[in-house]
């Protein structure tokens, strides 16, 4: 990999920004470091539940340095998503959960956590100087990060960890040989996968998720170029409004008539799969997908790979943005270590970290914008253009709902029904009447 760090780390070092990380000239990173007094709960000891992932292990790794620059001692355990976003529910609706700090994903358990109060107000220790590092302010954030770690008031429940903007990933070499240009619009969008499509040659102009729950994500997306939400700040469903039925509409015309055969049954996997064959011409998904298909062991595409911002709706251009962060429960007896936790894992050299293994997107604008940083990142730079291009417009693409998971599935088999010839307008009605009262009763309790 090119650009790994390679550094003993001190605290010396961490603090006066002296040694080198990899040649990569990180060093403007650690300076201000000096002006928090990390030492402040020395000899403290807290618990960290985190989420399995690439994250997870990045934060490991370097476990041991944070342990030095602050004298507390972590005790870290990481555990598959599902059951780790169990034991999170079932811990802190105990009163008692045995972890200070929580790794939580946001698309899903941003609501469920606001309305039971889980997470400490973390606004006191950033305005605190002696404990944050003057970098640490929310302008840096992106700004769907700050609307997923905000609560309803405005208070930092959480800080934004990594994020997952969708882009279109495009085949350059197919683009060239019908002379089309990287669309801009929704409609340059359809005439180009319509374009690029010939069933003859096994060729398809566009690819997304067509199982349903997973395809979900897809429409949102559009939705969002549509200048509207799925759920209303209100509360109110917007799933069969005229914008949801256009949205829908979009979804249906790529996928019947520009997507292979059996895309019914696709998921990010099987999508992912088909681009790296090098028959589609365009494929809408999650940044984070992009290292195998610059893979020559894996990927038939390696050089080819065009990295693409969402294209402008007929209202607005908009990012669709899923996301984690991590949090302090309000249980915590150990709140102030738990926040010199959370503060260092979303710090500038921790997203570097990230960024440059590609374990993850930090939701910081200064990590991206970083040249020194970007000269470590293994993937293309128009990768990371991607990234820093789709941060100004990302947008929420699901509801900030506690049943996020039978909204996926409710509207999500109406979006199938779609690839078989349904109506999108009635399916979304019928599926809007569904979801409804489950709503309803998530919000009345």
């Amino acid at each position: 990999m090119t650009g790994s760090i390679i550094w003993q780390p001190t605290r010396r070092r961490f603090l006066a920004g002296s040694a080198a990380l990899g040649g990569l000239g990180l060093a403007g990173i650690r300076p201000a470091f000096a002006e928090v007094n990390w030492k402040k709960f020395a000899g403290s000891k807290i618990e960290v539940n985190l989420v399995k992932s690439p994250r997870g292990d990045t934060l490991q790794q370097y476990e041991k340095e944070f342990e030095e620059l602050t004298g507390i001692k972590v005790s870290s355990e990481q555990v598959p998503e599902q059951q780790q976003r169990q034991k999170a529910v079932i811990e802190l609706t105990s009163g008692k959960p045995s972890f200070d700090v929580v790794h939580l994903s946001y698309h899903v358990q941003k609501r469920q956590f606001e309305k039971a109060k889980w997470l400490a107000d973390l606004s006191g220790f950033m305005k605190d100087s002696t404990l944050t590092d003057p970098s640490l302010v929310e302008s840096d954030f992106a700004e769907a990060g700050l609307t997923f770690a905000k609560d309803a008031h405005g208070t930092m429940r959480s800080l934004p960890f990594s994020v997952d903007y969708w882009i279109i990933y495009w085949n350059k070499d197919l683009f060239a040989k019908k002379g089309l240009a990287y669309p801009k619009t929704f409609d340059e969008m359809v005439a180009a996968a319509e374009a690029l499509t010939d069933p003859k040659t096994n060729t398809y102009g566009f690819v997304a998720r067509g199982q349903k729950n997973a395809n979900t994500p897809v429409w949102t997306s559009f939705l969002l170029g549509y200048g509207s939400d799925s759920v209303g700040p209100d509360g109110k469903l917007l799933t069969d409004t005229p914008e949801a039925i256009e949205a829908a509409k979009l979804y249906q015309r790529l996928m019947t008539k520009a997507a292979p055969p059996g895309v019914a049954g696709f998921n990010w996997a099987e999508c992912q799969s088909a681009f790296l064959q090098g028959k589609i011409g365009m494929w809408l998904d999650g940044i984070g997908f992009a290292p195998p298909l610059e893979d020559p062991d894996k990927s038939r595409v390696v050089g080819k790979v065009g990295y693409g911002v969402m294209p402008r709706g007929p209202k607005v251009q908009a990012s669709g943005t899923f996301g984690d962060g991590i949090g302090v429960p309000e249980a915590s007896q150990n709140k102030g270590a738990a926040y010199l936790y959370c503060q260092w894992a979303i710090s500038k050299q921790m997203g570097a970290r990230l960024l440059q293994a590609g374990a993850g997107v930090p939701f910081r604008n200064s990590v991206l914008n970083d040249p020194a940083i970007r000269q470590g990142v293994k993937m293309p730079g128009a990768w990371v253009d991607a990234i820093a291009g789709s941060a100004p417009i990302s947008r929420l693409a699901l509801p900030v709902i506690v049943p996020v998971t039978e909204f996926r599935d409710i509207m999500g088999v109406a979006l199938t029904n779609m690839l078989s010839g349904a109506d999108p307008a009635a399916e979304l009605h019928r599926a809007t009447e569904e979801f409804r009262p489950v709503l309803a009763r998530s919000e009345a309790l």
